[in-house]
């Protein structure tokens, strides 16, 4: 087994590139190097007309190339928090088809694991991807909320306009 009982898993995010992800990234890798784990980084993708309608037209290149986006945005991942791949830990990356729950779930499936996902915006953890692992998680699940915004900083979005933009 590996380092203490398990490893550590951590869902990197969809196609949004939010900072929930990154977050979850970093605070993965900080327990996998603590630990003496290894770090297992899973993106879960899915056709972005969804699978039901994918189904209806099965189209191999069009798979093969979302396929391609998902390790692309892996690689970004990794880039953007670690300039590449970090040092001092063991690293496994993981693209896999389906809904994230189910592949999180599906990859961090030894009870010594430890589940680690990002919430967006700093807000609490929700949605269907939290269900899901609420209700299947083998072992412990670390949520890693992204650091929001200054408050100033949300306000002064809110107020531009497309005619702001453009002047």
């Amino acid at each position: 087994m590996d380092g203490m009982d398990g490893r550590v898993v951590v869902g990197v995010g969809g196609a949004d590139g939010s900072g929930a992800g990154l977050a979850a990234l970093r605070a993965g890798a900080r327990v996998a190097r603590r630990d003496g784990r290894r770090l297992v980084v899973v993106l879960a993708w899915e056709p972005p007309e969804g699978e039901a309608l994918y189904l209806r037209r099965p189209d191999p290149e069009w798979a093969r190339h979302w396929e391609r986006d998902a390790w692309g945005r892996l690689d970004a991942a990794f880039g953007a928090v670690f300039g590449g791949v970090p040092v001092g830990v063991e690293v496994e990356r993981r693209v896999v088809r389906g809904p994230a729950g189910r592949v999180l779930c599906g990859v961090a499936c030894r009870p010594g694991d430890v589940l680690v996902v990002g919430a967006r915006g700093g807000r609490r953890w929700r949605g269907r991807v939290r269900r899901y692992v609420d209700a299947h998680a083998v072992g412990a699940v670390l949520v890693v909320r992204s650091p929001g915004a200054p408050r100033a900083m949300r306000r002064a979005l809110r107020r531009v306009s497309v005619a702001a933009l453009s002047a």
